[in-house]
């Protein structure tokens, strides 16, 4: 099956596999339908059905029942008690998740593979854990594992002779380290009620980009570090595990307390090395109080709530994180508030569509950390 979003909902285009067992095939539609029924494992087994009505997936050797005891076989799901304590359902394990996530990244960032210890190197040299393959004395303070052996001993040869072998500290060498360098980003996914609205489904591919770049840099710069937290009409972190659950709610948009909350994560981040990538399909509209109520105004672009997240840019600006903005919307009056926006922080912005909006946040990543990192 081939998936694909359209004003209807999910548009599903038939075709031929090639040397996949039943199991396989299926699996394959299971991961995009529960990602898209944001984990709900009765949802998607409901939409497999009505699938397999339509399209003949299965047949009497192998059914949608027998694909359902594979799952629970194979670890890909297992049995909960739902909230209200009724009745027993599926739930997706963590096993799936990762799957997912894996699934995400081979979908969005294509075949990547993973890059060894996968860290930013730096042109200065110091304590770290990647050899530069330059030699050095030894001093005070070099790592001991660090020593190369070989050419220590042929120096104290040279220096003693072979008869009178003596090892001083003057004879040792050592293999100096590059400095590791680190890149830590906070994404932000809007999860305010646009999200879904006009008949497009714009939170499953955000949702997907999440995975992927989770997936991504968790297994290609295990140093790096990603924080994500959604904001509406106000903002949380959440865990990478909770990403294929993300659902929008009934809410505005507040931009600056996403944004405050993004900050407050990153300057609890040693490395200097920051930056802020948000994906948001709509204006600004609402703002927390000093009370604890909220002001809200859907109403073209509130003045008082823009200058706010103005002020938001310049701060992050002073304290350098760059904001990088991936506007899903195309609205002349949104493009205007973005490049002020973009202007205040001296970050980044791209109009982007859903198809490459994944794309996009990949290529963005990259530039970022070969800028930063050479």
């Amino acid at each position: 099956m081939n998936f694909s979003n359209s004003r209807t909902g999910i548009l599903f285009q038939q075709y031929q596999s090639v040397d996949q067992s039943p199991f396989e095939k299926l699996f394959e539609i299971f991961k995009e339908l529960i990602t898209h029924t944001s984990g709900d494992f009765d949802e998607a087994i409901q939409w497999l059905r009505e699938l397999d009505v339509e399209y003949q997936l299965t047949d009497e050797n192998y059914t949608v029942d027998d694909f359902i005891e594979d799952l629970l076989n194979k670890g890909f799901v297992k049995a909960e008690i739902k909230p209200d304590g009724s009745e027993s359902s599926m739930g997706i394990t963590a096993k799936t998740e990762k799957i997912l996530r894996e699934y995400a990244l081979k979908q969005i960032f294509g075949k990547l593979r993973k890059s060894g210890l996968g860290n930013h190197n730096t042109k200065h040299q110091g304590a770290g854990n990647e050899i530069s393959g330059e030699l050095n004395h030894f001093q005070f303070g070099d790592p001991i594992e660090n020593i190369v052996l070989t050419e220590s001993i042929k120096n104290a040869q040279i220096h003693s002779g072979i008869d009178d072998f003596q090892l001083t500290q003057e004879d040792l060498v050592v293999e100096k380290n590059h400095h590791k360098s680190q890149m830590s980003t906070v994404l932000m996914i809007d999860i305010s009620h646009s999200m879904i609205l006009y008949g497009e489904d714009r939170i499953t591919p955000a949702k997907k980009v999440a995975m992927a770049l989770a997936e991504f840099i968790t297994t290609r710069y295990p140093k790096d570090t990603l924080d994500v937290l959604v904001f509406g009409n106000d903002a949380r972190p959440i865990s990478i595990e909770e990403l294929p659950y993300l659902q929008v709610g009934p809410y505005h948009t507040n931009t600056v307390a996403g944004l405050e909350l993004a900050m407050d994560m990153l300057r609890r981040k040693r490395n200097t090395n920051k930056q802020i990538f948000m994906i948001t399909d709509g204006k600004p509209s609402c703002l927390k109080m000093s009370d604890g109520s909220y002001y809200k105004n859907s109403a073209g672009l509130d003045r008082s709530i823009v200058e706010k997240c103005y002020l938001m840019a310049r701060q992050a600006k002073k304290i350098k994180i760059p904001i990088t903005t991936f506007m899903i919307a195309s609205d002349p009056y949104l493009k205007q508030f973005v490049q002020e926006f973009t202007k205040a922080n001296n970050g980044k912005a791209f109009f982007t569509g859903l198809n490459n909006l994944g794309e996009m946040i990949f290529e963005d990543y990259e530039k970022n950390r070969k800028k930063r990192f050479g």
